[in-house]
């Protein structure tokens, strides 16, 4: 039996979250009082999909990440990063996850969270020209959330980012953001470093934005 005077009054909160269809719980006393404590531990996010609704970290936990499909094949070398699979894809397969009555307010965040690479062929004088692109910007979502709640379904979205300067080689950042302009970022020297903190992040979800400091990221 466990030594916590609260234990049992705390998973009584978090099955009621997650038997809610809302994630609602008692406005008493003792039971915000519970949930007040269980956001403190990051046991329960705010709903991003329900006003006053909560969700359990543990249900969280069940819910698939997306990312590019042949991310395995750009970690082996086997792809450039410039074959990621396409942001709109990974996308199209988040918000086909999804409730059905949540698919239209997902809709609303795909041009923030969609940035395509555009290849383009620049002249430098006579000859042929160099084929030259943009930087690359691999998408994906994970569960989580952040001071102003996640997208629908409780999902962060997240980029890989390629930083070009002409002359010098490519850097790269991982980020994460909530619903709106709440951010944690971290830089990285090479692709490699980049997917390891990927792929570490991934591993990781479900957290909240604020959590990521462990992990060397930067809150903005």
């Amino acid at each position: 039996m466990s030594s916590d005077p609260h234990a049992l009054q705390d998973q009584t909160v978090l099955d009621l979250i997650e038997h809610s269809p809302t994630g609602s719980v008692p406005h008493t006393p003792t039971y915000q009082d519970t949930l007040r404590r269980l956001h403190a531990v990051h046991q329960v996010y705010s709903s991003a999909d329900y006003k006053d609704g909560h969700v359990t970290v543990r249900s969280l936990a069940a819910k698939p990440s997306f990312m590019p499909a042949n991310l395995e094949e750009l970690c082996a070398g086997k792809i450039s990063a410039e074959a990621l699979e396409s942001g709109a894809s990974i996308y199209d397969r988040y918000v086909a996850s999804l409730p059905a009555e949540l698919h239209a307010r997902a809709e609303t965040f795909r041009a923030c969270a969609v940035v395509g690479n555009v290849y383009h062929r620049k002249h430098h004088g006579a000859g042929e020209a160099l084929e030259t692109h943009d930087p690359v910007h691999g998408l994906f979502l994970v569960p989580g959330t952040g001071p102003r709640l996640g997208l629908p379904g409780n999902y962060l979205r997240g980029a890989l980012v390629e930083i070009m300067v002409p002359g010098e080689p490519s850097r790269w950042t991982v980020s994460l953001h909530d619903a709106e302009d709440s951010s944690a970022v971290v830089e990285a020297l090479d692709l490699p470093t980049a997917l390891d903190l990927l792929k570490e992040v991934a591993a990781s979800a479900p957290f909240e934005l604020s959590e990521l400091d462990a992990l060397g990221f930067k809150q903005r």
